[in-house]
């Protein structure tokens, strides 16, 4: 391998090799992409009023980021053409063939890039794969083309200037023929092969925005890694990379179920106007989201299990917890992946058509209970033990306003890597229980688990401790328990402990062996657990509670008293009707009383006692006329709120 290397590298000196000029003119159209960005910023100005010198330069370099994973999509044809271990890539007329596809492919992008400096003044987004569907009904759109270049024909020219510089720059390198000859042409080929399949690896981690397993493609909510405010994601981005990430996602499109606002708020309102309050409790929030802890593994949710198969669950330490804290009996997840998590339970936003991650409207503005409690003057903070940056969570983080993020680079000892994910659950709720323990009071912290995951491994040590039950999945939630167990019997010891309101839950259900577990009903239960240490939350609660109305919930509790947007209800409200809102296999569901109602946007597909019947095996849709009229029209509501609000960047309450 490493001949491979000195044979195609060597003639570096002349600024020949083809390897080189390849590597020359991706660098070449990345710094003109900086350039556009520098571009971008200056013709929006005013809409950064509070950008720092210092925050333009952390944009700056983490769009670099984006620049890349978008040019390897863009160039992508190119680069494989160029690539191609044959020596006709030398002839002249296959190097002009390559040079107008570079220049072509990348000025379209960089007009892309440079359309955007306008419009995003009229959408305060960048433009995403939508713009398609928006004008694809306009038959003047080539007269109005024209008028747009005149009307900005400042921009036009420097989307010209910079084409020519890519022109001018693009020749000054060309390439050295090597050799002839049938020997030179097989080894040539074979080393030519090799170093095609490297740097097809090094490609695909840039498009994917790196190489960890537990990193997800990166998409528009990444950006919010690098900024202070939400709209400032605009800037780290490039209207290329906004359009690949959002082709083939379901846009959201506007509904009007209800003609006019009063109606639709006369039935459903995500605006919360809590009560005034004589205080804020200045009480510490610690919200645990397990990974994968479905309901079905705890035991303290199935007893009717244990009455007939004698079925414990895996969670001796969370059955202790669960009856000193007020639970509640009917509680589902707003999404089935993790990435559907953090929005749900922090800031009340549910996972409707398309993960809100993955969105064109993750950089509208929205309050979180990290946002509204810092203003409150909260210390608020994030964990995660899987690398940083993973799953986009500590973008979500930044942009929901915690201070402060902890993930792997954060860990002290890499030495409790599992090999995987990230840290174990064990070591990094201690890790969680001595920062808490620094923090200033009161404090609001939210920590997601990482260990109870594929390939569903725990820690050497412990082979054999846990029981490893019906499913890979069983032994890990097992361990994960026997680690919350170990983190409350360290915090307890601390003087924030008994001012400390406690949330627990999950990011959504795993595994299922029981059947009204692979349900559509059954496949998003999770717990919803409220403890205080002082016992003065307890007892079961026999109402429907879902992920989004933890962010409205706990600040009922709190007594706060300011208007904030939460799609959920407050738990404590005994004025607001229970419900349950999700979405599954291109329909929505709606949970209130007994009643599981389907509807996939134009009408009602199914309608099922979810509470008597727990296999959904009866459609009793047509039997229950009065009750499904009100279901369909309460769902109609949420779905136009939601829609409308994500539509116009309307989640939170303008002062």
């Amino acid at each position: 391998m490493l001949s491979v290397f000195k044979e195609y590298f060597s003639d570096i000196p002349k600024k020949g090799n083809i390897y080189l000029m390849l590597f020359w003119r991706f660098l070449l159209v990345m710094l003109i992409f900086s350039v556009s960005r520098v571009l971008f910023y200056r013709f929006n100005a005013d809409f950064f009023s509070n950008l720092t010198f210092n925050g333009f330069l952390r944009i700056m370099a983490g769009g670099l980021w984006f620049d890349t994973s978008a040019l390897i999509y863009t160039n992508l044809l190119y680069i494989l053409l160029f690539l191609l271990p044959f020596t006709f890539r030398y002839n002249r007329w296959y190097q002009t063939i390559l040079k107008y596809l570079y220049i072509v492919t990348n000025s379209l992008a960089l007009g892309a890039n440079c359309a955007d400096f306008i419009y995003f003044r009229f959408t305060m987004r960048r433009t995403t794969a939508t713009v398609f569907d928006e004008f694809k009904h306009e038959t003047n759109f080539g007269s109005l083309l024209p008028k747009f270049i005149a009307d900005y024909w400042y921009v036009f020219l420097i989307w010209i200037g910079l084409t020519i510089l890519l022109v001018v720059l693009y020749g000054k390198v060309k390439p050295i023929k090597r050799g002839s000859g049938f020997k030179f042409h097989l080894v040539y080929g074979f080393n030519g092969l090799i170093l095609l399949l490297f740097f097809a690896t090094f490609m695909i981690g840039g498009m994917r925005g790196g190489f960890r397993h537990s990193t997800r493609p990166i998409t528009l909510s990444n950006a919010g890694q690098y900024v202070s405010e939400p709209l400032e994601a605009a800037i780290v981005l490039n209207t290329p990379f906004a359009i690949y990430r959002t082709l083939g996602k379901k846009a959201l499109a506007p509904v009007e179920y209800y003609k006019s606002d009063n109606e639709l708020e006369a039935v459903y309102t995500p605006v919360h106007k809590q009560q005034v309050a004589d205080s804020l409790k200045r009480m510490n929030v610690v919200i645990f989201i397990l990974e994968s802890f479905g309901k079905e593994y705890i035991g303290a949710y199935n007893k009717h299990l244990y009455e007939k198969d004698g079925y414990k669950g895996f969670t001796p330490f969370l059955d202790s917890l669960v009856s000193h804290s007020m639970w509640f009996r009917y509680s589902f997840a707003n999404g089935r992946k993790s990435i559907d998590a953090m929005p749900s339970i922090l800031a009340g936003i549910p996972m409707m058509v398309e993960p809100y991650f993955l969105t064109s409207y993750s950089g509208n503005k929205i309050n979180s209970i990290a946002s509204l409690l810092k203003a409150e003057g909260y210390h608020t903070a994030f964990f995660h033990g899987a690398p940083n940056g993973s799953m986009g969570f500590q973008a979500f983080a930044n942009v929901a306003g915690f201070q402060e993020y902890y993930g792997m680079s954060e860990y002290p000892d890499s030495r409790d890597f599992d090999g995987m994910w990230g840290v174990w659950d064990e070591e990094f709720f201690q890790f969680f229980a001595q920062k808490l323990n620094q923090f200033s009071k009161p404090f609001c912290a939210a920590i997601f688990s990482v260990s109870s995951h594929h390939p569903f491994r725990i820690p050497e040590r412990y082979e054999g401790k846990f029981p490893k039950g019906t499913l890979p999945i069983h032994q890990c939630i097992a361990y994960t328990d026997y680690a919350l167990k170990r983190f409350f019997e360290t915090v307890q010891k601390m003087d924030w402990y008994p001012n400390t309101l406690f949330v627990i839950t999950a990011d959504h259900a795993n595994q299922p062996y029981y059947p009204e577990y692979k349900t559509n009903a059954g496949a998003f239960a999770v717990p919803v657990v409220l403890y205080k240490p002082d016992n003065s939350l307890n007892g079961r609660v026999d109402k429907l509670a879902q992920q989004i109305d933890i962010f409205p919930t706990v600040l009922g509790y709190l007594g706060y008293s300011k208007p904030f947007v939460a799609f959920g209800r407050n738990l404590f409200d005994s004025n607001s009707e229970p419900f349950v809102v999700n979405y599954t296999n291109n329909s929505y569901q709606l949970f209130m009383k007994n009643y599981l109602l389907v509807f996939d946007g134009k009408e009602t597909k199914g309608m099922f006692d979810f509470k008597t019947d727990s296999l959904l095996e009866h459609n009793i849709l047509g039997t229950q006329i009065e009750i499904q009229q009100k279901m369909e029209g309460f769902l109609k509501a949420i779905i136009q709120q939601y829609n409308t609000r994500m539509i116009k960047d309307d989640l939170i309450v303008k002062r």
